[in-house]
C-alpha cells in the first residue's frame, strides 16, 4: 500500500543561511495582467463529459452584471481561460439605505465540478481547506472588495447569502488580477500538427500559471515547491521562458534547510520563512542531481554548480547506502519513494533505475567537478547495472519489483531510461510492454512523461508521438485550458485523494508535452 502522508516532526533539520540569502536574492519579479469575465454559464450534468457535467452559455457577462440581485440570487461566470491570480470588484446597493451586511459566496473552480458538488459533502483525505471557496461581508455599500487570497479558476460562482429586504446589489467591473513569473514572452514555435499544436499551447499555459515566487507544483492545492515537479518544470522552461534564476533559486532553496544527513526534502514551504517540510522520498532527493546537471547543461554556469554539487553527490551517496551488498535498492516499509500515484505498485525496480539513471548524471558533472571520484562513481554504477539483472525474468520477458516479483510499467520504463542492457534487449523490452500490458499501470502523467520518454530514447518517435495525442490530446478535447494533476483515459473521475474535486487541474508534472514537441522539433 502507497505511503500517503509523512510525519516526521522528530527529525533534525539544519540551515545554511548563505544558500538561502541567495534565493532570497533571485525572488522574482511577479508580472500582472487583469482579465474580465467572458460569460455567464448554467451548467447540467451530462454523463458523457468529462466529471459528469457541460456548460451552457447564457449570456455574455457584462450585459448580465448589470441586473440587480436579492437574496438567494445565484450565476456563474465563466472568465474563458485558466487564471491565478485576485478577484476583485465593486458592490453596490440599489433601493433602500442598506439596513443589513451584503452576504456573499464565492466558489471558485478549475473544472466544473468544483463549483457544482458541495463542498460539504467532500469526504477525501487531503484537507477540505484546499477547496476553493469565500465567504465575504459587506458593511458598508458601496465598496471596492479586493478578496486578498490568491485562486486558480475559471469557473467562479456567486451566490448572494443573504441581504436586506429593503434593498438589492449589483456588481461592478468583476476582474481578476493574474500573476506569474514567467515572463509575458515565451520562445515562439510553429507546428504544422494542429493537435500538437494546441497540446504545446496548453502546456505552456499550464508551467506559466505554475510559476510564482517559485515553481509551484499546483497554483489550486499545496501551493508549493515539490523536487519532482521542478525537475520537469526546469526542462519545458528550457524550451519556453527560459527563466534560469528561478530554477537557480529553487535549487538554492532545496539546499537552503536539509535534514540532518544532508538529504533533501521532497518540497518547500517559502511563506514565512523558508521550511523545508518533513517529508523525504527516496526518488524526488535523488532528481536533485538531474536538476543541476540539466541545468548546467543549458546555462554553463559554473560558479552555481560547483557550490551546489556536493549537496548532489550527498543524495547519491544516501540512495547507495539503501542497497544491499548485491547493489539492488532494499524495500520495505521503512521508506517511501514516489514514483507515481498508484497504491498497488512496487516501487523498488522502478527505484534502482531511478538511482542508476541519477548516478549517471553525477558521473557526468563529476568529470567537471571532482573527475578524482570518478572511478569511484563508475564502479557503483556498474555494480547497480549487474545486480539490476537480477531482476529480470527471462520467461515473462520483463523487471520484477519487490517479494511478490510484481512486474508494472514502471519498473520497464525506469529500466529502459536507466540503460540496463544493451540497445536490443531495451527494445524487446518496449515491444513487450507494447505487445503485452502489465496490470499495474500508469495513474499520472507524471509517469506517463517517463513513458513517452523511453519511446523517444528507443526511437519510437511515432508511437511517442500516438501516446501523447492519445493522453494530452485527450485532456484537451475534454476542454482542459491546462493539464490536470491526474487523468486516466479508462477513468477519467480517478482520485487517490478520495475526490475529484480535490484534484490538481493545472498541474506542474503535466506541462511537459511542451519539452517534447520542442525538443525532437516535433
Amino acid at each position: 500500500m502507497a505511503q500517503k502522508i509523512q510525519k516526521n516532526d522528530h527529525v533534525i533539520m539544519k540551515r545554511d543561511p548563505s544558500f538561502l540569502a541567495k534565493a532570497e536574492t533571485l525572488l522574482p519579479t511577479i508580472h500582472q495582467n487583469i482579465i474580465y469575465p467572458q460569460n455567464i454559464i448554467t451548467i447540467a450534468q451530462d454523463p458523457d463529459a468529462i466529471d459528469g457535467y457541460l456548460a451552457h452559455v447564457v449570456s455574455e457577462a457584462q450585459p448580465y452584471l448589470n441586473h440587480c440581485f436579492q437574496s438567494g440570487d445565484s450565476f456563474i461566470l465563466d472568465l474563458g481561460t485558466h487564471a491565478v491570480g485576485y478577484l476583485s470588484f465593486l458592490c453596490q446597493s440599489v433601493g433602500s439605505p442598506p439596513d443589513a451586511p451584503a452576504h456573499l459566496k464565492f466558489t471558485f473552480g478549475e473544472t466544473l465540478c468544483e463549483v457544482v458538488e458541495p463542498f460539504n459533502q467532500y469526504r477525501g483525505w487531503l484537507s477540505q481547506s484546499w477547496l476553493q471557496q469565500h465567504d465575504e461581508y459587506v458593511d458598508v455599500l458601496p465598496a471596492q472588495v479586493n478578496l486578498a487570497r490568491r485562486y486558480c479558476f475559471r469557473y467562479l460562482k456567486i451566490e448572494v447569502i443573504s441581504l436586506s429586504p429593503k434593498y438589492q446589489i449589483m456588481f461592478k467591473d468583476i476582474k481578476v488580477k493574474t500573476v506569474s513569473s514567467a515572463p509575458d514572452s515565451c520562445i515562439e514555435y510553429h507546428c504544422d500538427d494542429i493537435q500538437l499544436a494546441k497540446i504545446d499551447q496548453v502546456s505552456v499555459l499550464t508551467l506559466r500559471n505554475c510559476m510564482q515566487e517559485v515553481f509551484e507544483d499546483g497554483p489550486k492545492r499545496d501551493r508549493r515547491l515539490w523536487l519532482g515537479d521542478l525537475r520537469l518544470q526546469a526542462l519545458v522552461n528550457s524550451v519556453t521562458f527560459q527563466h534560469y534564476d528561478l530554477v537557480r533559486r529553487c535549487l538554492y532553496l532545496f539546499a537552503g534547510h536539509r535534514r540532518e544527513d544532508g538529504m533533501v526534502s521532497a518540497n518547500i514551504f517559502v511563506r514565512p520563512e523558508v521550511v523545508a517540510d518533513d517529508t523525504f522520498l527516496f526518488d524526488y532527493s535523488l532528481f536533485y542531481v538531474d536538476i543541476l546537471y540539466h541545468y548546467f547543461n543549458e546555462t554553463k554556469d559554473s560558479q552555481t554548480v560547483k557550490e551546489l554539487w556536493p549537496i548532489a553527490l550527498k543524495q547519491i551517496e544516501l540512495g547507495l547506502s539503501r542497497c544491499d551488498k548485491q547493489g539492488l535498492v532494499t524495500d520495505g516499509d521503512d521508506w517511501w519513494s514516489f514514483i507515481d500515484w498508484h497504491d498497488q505498485l512496487n516501487k523498488q525496480g522502478a527505484s534502482q533505475g531511478v538511482l542508476i539513471y541519477c548516478l549517471d548524471k553525477a558521473l557526468h558533472l563529476a568529470q567537471i567537478f571532482e573527475p578524482e571520484i570518478l572511478p569511484k562513481l563508475q564502479q557503483h554504477l556498474d555494480h547497480l547495472k549487474q545486480a539490476s539483472h537480477q531482476l529480470w525474468d527471462a520467461e515473462l520477458g520483463f523487471y520484477v519489483s519487490g517479494s511478490q516479483r510484481q512486474v508494472s510499467y514502471a519498473t520497464q520504463i525506469w529500466m529502459i531510461l536507466a540503460d540496463v542492457g544493451d540497445l536490443a534487449h531495451q527494445q524487446t523490452l518496449m515491444n513487450n510492454l507494447l505487445s503485452s500490458p502489465p496490470e499495474i499501470g500508469m495513474n499520472t502523467p507524471y509517469l506517463r512523461h517517463h513513458y513517452i520518454l523511453a519511446l523517444f530514447k528507443l526511437g519510437l518517435h511515432e508511437k511517442a508521438i500516438e501516446e501523447m495525442k492519445a493522453y494530452w490530446g485527450k485532456m484537451v478535447e475534454l476542454g482542459a485550458d491546462t493539464f490536470w494533476e491526474l487523468f486516466d483515459p479508462e477513468n477519467p473521475n480517478y482520485s487517490p485523494y478520495g475526490s475529484k474535486i480535490i484534484n490538481s487541474y493545472c498541474h506542474a508534472w503535466s506541462c511537459t508535452p511542451a519539452w517534447f514537441i520542442r525538443q525532437y522539433s516535433l
